[in-house]
């Protein structure tokens, strides 16, 4: 028996997952697990999954990280035409400048932005692959 299709969309709960293809899994570990902090959820020979934050009705928010030369039978996506600009990680405001400062002791070259329209400070570094990663927070002040 088919199933009807119906219009009605489903509500969007939070983040799942977002997943990278990346050349360099150990590096990329050593930056999200020592650097921005994410807890390593596990390890396995060519992927690494990290806890973002608790997710709804039990899903965890994760990032996973796959060895791009890795077979597989999925098709990653070209990388010439990813539209993927950066991943936001939200951090206490209270954290804020302590994490600037962090960031630079471990040499990393740090921007530092306001968006007034959202009332965000925000931290900008680029990972081991060139993907820029931004801390962000909610200050009312801005």
């Amino acid at each position: 028996m088919a199933t009807a299709i119906t219009n009605v969309r489903t509500s969007v709960r939070g983040l799942g997952e977002i997943a990278l293809r990346v050349s360099n899994v150990d590096g990329m570990q050593k930056l999200y697990e020592e650097v921005i902090g994410l807890p390593l959820m596990t390890r396995v020979p060519n992927c690494a999954f990290f806890k973002i934050a608790g997710g709804f009705g039990g899903h965890t928010q994760v990032l996973a990280l796959f060895d791009r030369s890795a077979s597989s039978s999925y098709s990653a996506p070209d990388a010439k035409t990813s539209t993927i600009d950066h991943i936001a990680f939200e951090i206490p405001l209270a954290d804020f400048e302590n994490e600037l400062k962090r960031l630079r002791a471990l040499g990393l070259q740090v921007e530092t932005t306001e968006h007034a329209w959202v009332h965000w400070r925000s931290l900008y570094v680029n990972d081991p692959e060139g993907n820029q990663v931004e801390l962000v927070c909610y200050d009312q002040s801005i």
